[in-house]
C-alpha cells in the first residue's frame, strides 16, 4: 500500500510539472465577447476555470443524489439495525426453548417475528413455546402466521402434525395436516413416524401397519416397538374380521409368515377362526406358530380349539401334544393341555394322569385353578361327587389366593 501511493504521489508531481511547463509555452488566449462588453482571458486560465466549473458542477451533483437517496439508506440502516435486533431475539428465544423458559420463548419470538426474515421460524418456536404452555388457541395462531412463509411449508407441516398430534382432540386437523404433507413427496423417516404417532392416536390400524413396515424396511423403528405396533393392530383388527369368514379369511391372506408367528397374534387369530367355527386351521396356526416358539400363550389358546370329540381331528391333536410332552416332560401347561384333549376325547384315564401332572408341576394360579376345575368336572363325570368337591374347592380357593395376598 505505502508503495503504491509513493508512485501515485511521484505522477502527481510529475503531471503537474508537465502541466506548468505546457502552460508556461503556451501563448494563447480567450476571448470572450457580450456586445458591448469583452474579456480577455489566457487559455491556460481558462482551462483552469473550466475544470473548477466541472468538478463545482460533479460536486453539486453528487449532492443531490445524495440527499435524495438519504431516506433510502435510512430505511437501509433502519431494516439492518431491525434484522440485528430480530436475530438476537430469535436467539434469545432459541436459548430459553432449550431452558424450558416458555413464556420468554413467545415473548422473543415475538420480537424476532418483526423481521420478516425471521418471522416464519419465530412463529414456529413460537407455536411450539404455545404447545409446552398448553394454549393451543395461541399455538394455532403461530402456525398461521407460519403459513405466511412458503419457504417453510415442509417445517410448518411437520410442526403442526407434531404439535396437533399430542392431544386428541386435533387429530382431524393433525391427519389433514400429515395428508398435505403426503402430498408434497415427503417421506423420510421422521415424518413417517409422526404419520404413525398420528394413525395411532386414530386407531387407522391397517395404516398403521403400513407405516411400521416402511420404517422397517429402513431401521428406522426399534424391533420391539414394531412387534408390539403390529401385535395391537392385529389385536384390533382380528376380532373385527371374525365377524365376517370371508373378512377373516382375507386379512389373515395378507399378514407375513413373520407376524402370524407371533404368540400374539397367533392366539388371536386362532380365537377368531374358532369364533366361525373353523377349528382346524385354529389348530394349524398355532401348531406353526408353537413350531418357532414356545409360549403359553399359544397352549392356552390350543385348549380352547380341540376338535369335536371321536374326529380324526381331535385324535391327531392329541398325537401332536403327545409328541411334545416327550420334548418337554416336566411342562405342567403342556400336561394340562393334554389332559383337556384327552378328557374331551374321554380317555379318563390319560387325562386324570396328565392333569394331576399338572397340578403338581403348575407354576401359576391360572394353570393350578384350570387343573383343579377339569379335575373336579372330570370327577363328577366319572360319578365320584366327594373327589369332585374336594377339587371344586380347592379351585375355588387357588382363586381367592390374589384377593387374600392383597387384604394383608
Amino acid at each position: 500500500m505505502t508503495t503504491r501511493f509513493f508512485l501515485w504521489l511521484v505522477g502527481l508531481f510529475a503531471a503537474a510539472i508537465g502541466l506548468a511547463v505546457l502552460a508556461r509555452f503556451n501563448p494563447g488566449n480567450v476571448v470572450l465577447f457580450y456586445p458591448p462588453h469583452r474579456i480577455d482571458i489566457s487559455l491556460n486560465f481558462f482551462i483552469v476555470i473550466l475544470l473548477l466549473s466541472f468538478l463545482l458542477l460533479l460536486l453539486i451533483v453528487n449532492t443531490v443524489r445524495a440527499t435524495m437517496a438519504l431516506p433510502r439508506r435510512v430505511e437501509q440502516y433502519r431494516a439492518m439495525r431491525q434484522l440485528r435486533e430480530s436475530g438476537r431475539a430469535l436467539q434469545e428465544a432459541l436459548r430459553a426453548y432449550f431452558e424450558g423458559r416458555f413464556g420468554r420463548v413467545e415473548k422473543s419470538a415475538r420480537k424476532a417475528a418483526q423481521s420478516a426474515e425471521y418471522a416464519g421460524l419465530a412463529a414456529l418456536l413460537g407455536a411450539r413455546a404455545a404447545q409446552r404452555l398448553q394454549e393451543p388457541s395461541r399455538r394455532d395462531q403461530w402456525l398461521s402466521e407460519a403459513a405466511a412463509d412458503n419457504s417453510l411449508r415442509t417445517a410448518r407441516l411437520m410442526s403442526a402434525v407434531d404439535l396437533l398430534s399430542e392431544d386428541n382432540k386435533d387429530l382431524d386437523a393433525a391427519l389433514a395436516a400429515l395428508q398435505e404433507l403426503s402430498s408434497s413427496g415427503i417421506r423420510h423417516a421422521h415424518a413417517l413416524r409422526l404419520a404413525l404417532k398420528v394413525n395411532q392416536s386414530a386407531r387407522n390400524w391397517p395404516e398403521v401397519l403400513r407405516l411400521v413396515h416402511l420404517l422397517d424396511k429402513h431401521n428406522a423403528l426399534h424391533p420391539t416397538l414394531s412387534r408390539r405396533l403390529r401385535d395391537l393392530a392385529y389385536e384390533a383388527l382380528l376380532p373385527k374380521a371374525a365377524e365376517d369368514a370371508e373378512s377373516l379369511k382375507k386379512l389373515w391372506a395378507t399378514i407375513p409368515t413373520v407376524d402370524r408367528q407371533s404368540a400374539a397374534v397367533a392366539s388371536l387369530a386362532a380365537t377368531a377362526f374358532m369364533k366361525i367355527g373353523r377349528q382346524q386351521d385354529a389348530a394349524d396356526i398355532l401348531q406353526k406358530a408353537l413350531a418357532v416358539q414356545w409360549d403359553v400363550r399359544l397352549m392356552r389358546a390350543y385348549r380352547q380349539c380341540a376338535a369335536p370329540e371321536g374326529s380324526a381331528i381331535l385324535l391327531s391333536q392329541i398325537e401332536y401334544v403327545e409328541q411334545w410332552l416327550r420334548e418337554r416332560p416336566n411342562d405342567a401347561e403342556l400336561a394340562l393341555l393334554l389332559g383337556a384333549l384327552c378328557q374331551k376325547q374321554k380317555l379318563w384315564g390319560k387325562a386324570q394322569r396328565h392333569i394331576e401332572q399338572a397340578v403338581l408341576g403348575a407354576s401359576d394360579r391360572i394353570t393350578l385353578q384350570e387343573a383343579h376345575l377339569r379335575l373336579a368336572q372330570m370327577y363328577e363325570v366319572l360319578g365320584q361327587p366327594e373327589a369332585a368337591a374336594t377339587h371344586f374347592r380347592l379351585c375355588a380357593l387357588t382363586t381367592q389366593v390374589p384377593n387374600s395376598k392383597s387384604s394383608k
